[in-house]
């Protein structure tokens, strides 16, 4: 067992490390949507990857019903254009789901025309990977304590750092490829290029001593 000082201690450090690691998988905004127009937000999530995401829209008068007006329709879909959650003229909502493919998925709002115009304003939370697990019940299940609890979180953040990387290193090699390609075409671009230049080059010669010949210039 820690010595009482020593534990809070370590704990304190665990939740800085946990904190730091967890940022970049989590993002929470709020947007204005006018109505009548579309706004999309996405993110990009690796292969077998959890994602969660609520969304609701703010009472512009706190203590009384949202307007009629005030209503949106939500999208997600994967790189492909396959279909994860649709919910359409709702008020809040959330969506879950384990990514089938690596890419950048997309969720787009839309709110209905309304005359006159109104401005919805939408918080949006969005989670992948370690962030998007309910840690709260992990808890509730394993009856573990806090020390214990920041541990599995640590372990979970580590490994979902360690797949991250080796997904980047694949994006990373696809991209080599890519760049390797593209200067390959442009490569040969080039050399298609000169060789179209200076057979017009050569056509025009010929065409001009044809023509000073027939004229017996030279």
């Amino acid at each position: 067992m820690f010595p009482l000082d020593v534990s809070r201690r370590l704990h304190a450090v665990l939740v800085v490390i946990f904190l730091g690691f967890q940022a970049p998988a989590s993002h929470s905004l709020r947007f204005d949507l006018q109505s009548g127009h579309t706004k999309c937000i996405a993110e990009d999530i690796r292969a077998n990857s959890m994602t969660v995401g609520k969304f609701a829209i703010v009472n512009p008068h706190e203590g009384h019903p949202l307007p009629e007006s005030h209503k949106l329709s939500v999208r997600v879909t994967s790189a492909h254009g396959d279909s994860y959650h649709q919910s359409e003229n709702v008020e809040s909502g959330q969506f879950a789901f384990t990514a089938g493919e690596a890419g950048d998925y997309t969720a787009c709002f839309w709110a209905p025309d309304h005359k006159p115009q109104a401005t919805l304003t939408v918080d949006f939370d969005w989670r992948t990977g370690v962030a998007a697990k309910d840690w709260s019940n992990v808890a509730k299940k394993g009856q573990v304590d806090v020390m214990e609890l920041e541990l599995k979180k640590l372990y979970d953040t580590i490994d979902s750092i360690h797949n991250e990387m080796f997904y980047l290193r694949e994006r990373e090699e696809e991209m080599q490829e890519l760049n390797q390609a593209t200067n390959s075409k442009m490569a040969w671009l080039s050399c298609l290029s000169l060789f179209v230049c200076l057979s017009v080059a050569g056509l025009q010669l010929w065409h001009l001593k044809t023509f000073f010949e027939k004229k017996k210039i030279i």
